[in-house]
């Protein structure tokens, strides 16, 4: 079911209506009709004289939802306690899932059926699902037939070729070298197997392996996201390693080399 009102402790993206004496008043783009306001004291680090050096009508803004109290008419916000980081990374999912809804719309004129038909019939269930449109969207590309083995009805195909016209999936690419010895008559072999474990594809992410200089091998990651490629790159070294050490030899593993 989709949200109708924001969580504490949500980073949400506002629109600044009111900055003036005390504070500021912003309507939440994701939230229609719901509006917040931001003390002045939230704003910004240390004393702020006059609150319009920090925020202007019309802006936008990403704020930290403090308190949401029904009475009020309006929910609490922060400003000061959002980071450049987050800002950033919230700004570009908001724009993600607007882009996503006008992708439901393109489903809905494929299929003939309106957006509001498309959210009823499919779209609330992919939010629940994936907590948003857009990452359904993603998963319908990355994992095309778990979608369609998951999600039954007349959309799914038009909703696949949308996504696969629309979206670009993001890849990162990381590294880091290997270092391997292995002595006695099968040495050579040890180290050969060693790196066949550390080869291999892993639903979205790829892990390769290309020989430096003995005894040095450069272990480079292709994945979605930096997080998963970090794990499985240590996982697969591990293997490695462990392979190596067992076969009386020695290995160690280094993100960049001199």
């Amino acid at each position: 079911m989709v949200k109708s009102h924001p969580e504490r402790g949500e980073l949400v993206v506002c629109t600044v209506t009111k900055a003036k004496g005390f504070g500021a008043f912003v309507d939440l783009e994701e939230y229609p009709g719901i509006r917040g306001f931001i003390h002045i004291k939230e704003v910004a680090p240390g004393w702020v004289k006059n609150i319009r050096d920090y925020v202007r009508e019309g802006q936008r803004i990403v704020c930290k939802v403090m308190e949401i109290d029904p009475s009020k008419g309006y929910v609490d916000l922060s400003l000061k306690r959002v980071n450049e980081h987050q800002k950033r990374e919230k700004i570009q999912q908001w724009k993600n899932e607007q882009k996503a809804h006008k992708l439901l719309e393109m489903v809905g004129e494929r299929i003939g059926m309106s957006y509001e038909e498309c959210m009823k019939e499919f779209g609330e269930e992919l939010i629940e699902k994936f907590g948003n449109l857009y990452d359904a969207f993603e998963e319908a590309i990355r994992k095309r037939d778990d979608f369609k083995e998951e999600f039954k009805g007349t959309w799914i195909d038009a909703f696949i070729q949308v996504a696969e016209e629309n979206i670009v999936i993001p890849y990162v690419e990381i590294k880091g070298y290997l270092e391997m010895s292995c002595f006695g008559p099968y040495g050579i072999k040890h180290i050969r197997e060693a790196l066949k474990l550390v080869e291999g594809e892993f639903d979205d992410t790829t892990v390769t392996v290309k020989y430096m200089s003995a005894p040095l091998y450069m272990v480079k990651v292709v994945s979605p996201d930096y997080k998963t490629a970090e794990k499985i790159l240590k996982k697969q070294v591990e293997k490695a390693v462990e392979y190596i050490k067992k076969q009386g030899g020695i290995a160690n593993f280094k993100r960049e080399i001199k």
